[in-house]
């Protein structure tokens, strides 16, 4: 008797030691500014010393966080939504609404910043902020030309490409937009400004339209996972022949598809009008991740059978509790980022960083 009580504990524990759970990273649920406070975070990448670096919104900053101790330190932003600063410390910079960032493959950091209409980059080694596209005025000008002459209007996401230079979702424009840092050179890369859907098949051109680019995310192949807010559905790019191909969404607003091909799937389920596509992603090994923002629910789609299944959040909008991820409800999540076998989800209404182990 006593060897069977043994051996079903020892069941439950490895049954247990298996299941994914979900706990705050960062963040105690009250939007604020401390070692321990966060405010809408969004954004999220990986820097090249291994720290992790975010856009926190609310507060107008873009901080630094160390995996290991836990410790933040501020990298841009005096907490005065604004635009200056340029040609100063970073901290000491104004910023407005900071979206998502990327280093560079010198280590500079990149941020477009939605409000302002601009990327700024900041030297890591001097700590100095400037503008690298955009006047600050929202529009659309500039190809072919310097990028701070250039207009973009409400950049939400930036990822650098295979080859160096940084590729722009300038949403408002229903394009994405090339810069080349070592030029200073900007274009547009696709999109041709209107809202019409994306054809199947047709190449990542000026020719072809665009309905919203909202997020990217590049996966170790070059291929680019492109999410569009007013066209609801997620793109891959190949990256050798440039091509896009629908792998997810019907273009209806709605929380469904789970267990199914995730074409057949829906995104943005509680939410109004047409700005409710996906608005983050993260990619592992044969999986994207997908932030469903306004169903408050992380997707996961395995890029081998294209099923799609949620796997945090239960559709409502709350704040927890943690631990069993289908029971965890969440608050308008916008990052995601996969690093060393954990999901990073910026819960940003509910001002967490929340981890997912699968």
């Amino acid at each position: 008797m006593k060897s069977l009580a043994l051996c079903a504990a020892l069941t439950m524990a490895a049954s247990t030691a298996c299941a994914s759970s979900v706990s705050t990273f960062v963040g105690t649920g009250v939007a604020g500014f401390t070692d321990t406070q966060v405010a809408n975070p969004y954004g999220m990448i990986i820097g090249p010393d291994g720290a992790m670096y975010f856009c926190d919104l609310d507060n107008s900053r873009i901080r630094r966080l160390d995996l290991r101790t836990k410790k933040m330190t501020l990298i841009a932003g005096n907490g005065k939504k604004g635009y200056a600063g340029d040609g100063g410390p970073a901290t000491e910079a104004s910023l407005a609404a900071p979206h998502e960032l990327v280093f560079d493959k010198k280590g500079d950091l990149y941020i477009a910043e939605r409000d302002n209409h601009v990327i700024r980059k900041i030297d890591m080694k001097t700590g100095i902020i400037s503008t690298a596209a955009g006047t600050g005025m929202p529009g659309f000008a500039g190809d072919g030309g310097v990028a701070v002459r250039a207009q973009l209007r409400q950049p939400h996401s930036i990822i650098r490409d295979t080859d160096g230079t940084l590729l722009i979702c300038d949403i408002g424009n229903h394009r994405i937009r090339r810069l080349h840092p070592d030029t200073g050179v900007i274009e547009t890369w696709a999109g041709t400004g209107q809202q019409l859907a994306t054809p199947e098949g047709a190449p990542a051109s000026s020719e072809t339209p665009l309905n919203g680019p909202r997020t990217m995310i590049i996966a170790p192949n070059g291929d680019i996972f492109l999410a569009l807010r007013e066209g609801n559905a997620v793109y891959r790019i190949d990256g050798k022949s440039k091509m896009l191909h629908k792998i997810a969404g019907t273009g209806e607003i709605g929380f469904r598809g789970d267990g199914g091909n995730a074409l057949q799937a829906r995104f943005g389920g509680a939410a109004r009008g047409g700005a409710a596509g996906p608005k983050g992603m993260a990619y592992a090994k044969n999986t994207l991740y997908v932030v469903d923002t306004d169903s408050h629910a992380i997707r996961k789609i395995d890029l081998k059978t294209n099923i799609i299944t949620t796997i945090l959040g239960t559709g409502e909008m709350g704040d927890g509790p943690e631990i069993d991820p289908a029971k965890c409800k969440l608050s308008r999540p916008h990052g995601a980022l996969f690093y060393r076998s954990v999901l990073y989800v910026t819960d940003s209404e509910a001002h967490r960083i929340r981890a997912y182990r699968p």
